[in-house]
């Protein structure tokens, strides 16, 4: 470790902690240590492990209050949605303990003998976490890894590595062995990199822009890596004039400002059906003002701040003084990193209209009918969330079908649950997270025939 990384409060500017960055050797030397631990943490019985994972799982609960609190003051978090993702660490460790017994392999009909699969781990798996919701996406890619024998080496973004390094030591404190979940803070082009092209890590799990994931798939394959990338978004939110336009106004500020809008899964694109378009944007304007933007540790507080100036100065850009504002909320005056919701007037070929913001910034646009809708929402190089409101159930279905996301939600926004898949079409990733197959992509599948004829 040579250099150190400043961790600042998001909401205050203040500087809350310094941590040590890894370098190519400390990388060197956590792959080593990993793949011991993974040799004794794959030998372990099954029920063994689910049992460590278990107590993992215990041990997070007992620590939600201290593990939500860190995620305010390093990424502004509302403590409200920082005490729901420690909970959500706990729920998918807990999830992930009960398929260690259940990664099942298949015995496959066959002549002359009998052919059986085994799930086997991959070995060391390295997690990139993003800064935008550190504490959950760590766990992700963490527990299932873990569940299904690896070890871990997790990589925090150099904004938020304080409740990454909070949970390996929650880790120790569950009588995890040592080295098999290990978090390097560090900076993308040194421990990033080095992890990315170490030989002896067999997977990479990566959580960011699109960008920076091509360039982690194209470093991969000097060694064939397995890749998971979730990457941006430019979510649809499409309202059909049949709609409850009341419930649809009323949740679409939601589905744009969680996390003040530095969500992949936003749904930045609002579009309303002609005929209710009038009146759906009278419904949003006051939802959108009713939004509380301010200090994160105040348990009414739905916004809090971007995570960082750069990221503001980002966001700010996409809105260029002469933009068609539609409707503009408030923030707070002073420190911190403050931007109100913003609601534009979409306008093809704007950069707020086809670009991923990852800000709390929204376009509206209109459409005449469900085909010019399903043109509309598939006009992105992405496709990892929508939602759709209609009453019409027939409908519901041929748009979800028809529109080209990973996680589509009905009369609702839901995309993230640790039961089910996540992940995104084209640009916006390639794998699946979360679900009752998370485990099985950790692992590798190995064919063994059996020969039953008789021996000469």
């Amino acid at each position: 470790m040579e250099s150190e990384l400043q961790v600042v409060n998001p909401a205050t500017e203040e500087v809350i902690a310094s941590v040590p960055t890894a370098t190519r050797r400390d990388v060197e030397e956590a792959v080593a240590r990993a793949h011991g631990a993974q040799a004794r943490w794959s030998a372990l019985a099954p029920a063994e492990r689910a049992r460590l994972l278990r107590r993992f799982a215990t041990v997070v609960d007992e620590h939600r209050e201290e593990l939500a609190w860190l995620e305010v003051r390093e990424a502004g978090h509302p403590v409200t949605n920082a005490r729901w993702e420690a909970g959500n660490v706990r729920d998918l460790l807990d999830y992930c303990a009960g398929g260690v017994e259940r990664l099942n392999g298949a015995q496959i009909p066959v002549a002359g003998g009998v052919d059986l699969t085994f799930a086997e781990p991959l070995g060391v798996v390295a997690v990139i976490a993003p800064w935008n919701f550190p504490m959950p996406v760590a766990a992700w890619g963490s527990a299932p890894a873990l569940a299904a024998g690896n070890a871990v080496i997790l990589k925090p973004a150099e904004q938020t590595p304080l409740t990454a390094l909070r949970l390996a030591g929650l880790a120790r404190e569950a009588e995890l062995p040592e080295g098999l979940f290990q978090v390097l803070p560090g900076e993308g082009p040194v421990a990033g990199a080095a992890l990315v092209e170490h030989p002896g890590v067999a997977k990479v799990v990566f959580t960011g822009s699109t960008a920076v994931g091509r360039e982690i798939m194209a470093r991969c394959a000097g060694t064939v890596k397995r890749v998971t990338l979730e990457l941006g978004g430019k979510s649809p939110n499409i309202v059909f004039a049949d709609a409850d336009l009341e419930r649809a106004a009323a949740t679409a500020p939601g589905a744009f400002l969680d996390n003040t809008g530095q969500d992949c899964c936003a749904r930045s694109r609002i579009l309303v059906q002609r005929t209710a378009y009038d009146r759906f944007l009278e419904l949003l304007e006051p939802a959108v003002r009713a939004v509380s933007v301010g200090d994160p540790a105040q348990p009414a507080t739905a916004m809090g701040p971007l995570i960082s100036r750069a990221q503001r100065d980002r966001v700010s850009g996409f809105v260029p003084a002469d933009a068609p504002v539609l409707i503009r909320g408030t923030a707070p005056e002073g420190p911190g990193f403050w931007y109100p919701a913003t609601v534009l007037e979409g306008r093809p070929g704007e950069p707020a209209t086809e670009q991923e913001v990852f800000g709390p910034v929204a376009v509206v646009l209109p459409f005449e009918d469900e085909a010019e809708a399903v043109t509309l929402a598939n006009a992105t190089p992405y496709g990892l969330a929508a939602s759709l409101w209609t009453r019409d159930t027939a409908r519901a279905l041929r748009v979800s079908r028809a529109v080209r996301a990973g996680n589509l939600s009905v009369n609702s926004h839901s995309a993230v649950r640790y039961a089910t898949p996540f992940g995104g079409y084209q640009q916006s990733g390639l794998g699946r997270e979360l679900g009752p197959d998370a485990l099985a992509a950790f692992t590798e599948t190995k064919n063994v025939f059996i020969s039953t004829e008789e021996q000469q």
